[in-house]
């Protein structure tokens, strides 16, 4: 599976951006799979930002994407989506979707950057203050 990330681009503060993510082959399915959306700034580490699991009952969100981002997936569009409102320009940096290594799992690792085995190849978003 090869995963397309789209929705980026440069704002301004308090500004909001929906991202989506979706396989680049529409025979593939993301459906099965727990999705994460990460993000990695130049000099920094990879974070994660959201994820949710394959049924869409769960939801996990890095601290500083509470209450204002916001993860939802719709299985039958095989599309994972990332809202973003109140955006700040601490959120720049190329934020990246992707797909847990395994299937129909409802376990707690969604944030870490290793349960994650296929990736997408990253959106930008600038926020300018």
């Amino acid at each position: 599976v090869q995963l397309q990330a789209s929705g980026g681009g440069l704002v301004q503060a308090g500004d909001s951006l929906r991202l989506s993510c979706a396989p680049s082959k529409h025979t593939d399915s993301i459906t099965p799979y727990a999705m994460g959306w990460f993000r990695q700034a130049p000099g920094k580490e990879r974070e994660s930002v959201a994820a949710i699991n394959w049924s869409g009952t769960t939801t996990y969100y890095g601290e500083f994407a509470k209450g204002r981002f916001t993860v939802s997936r719709d299985n039958a569009k095989n599309t994972v989506l990332l809202q973003m409102n109140s955006l700040k320009p601490e959120d720049t940096a190329a934020y990246f979707c992707a797909q847990h290594r395994r299937v129909y799992y409802n376990g707690g690792d969604y944030y870490a950057v290793g349960s994650y085995g296929t990736w997408g190849q990253g959106t930008q978003v600038t926020v300018s203050s």
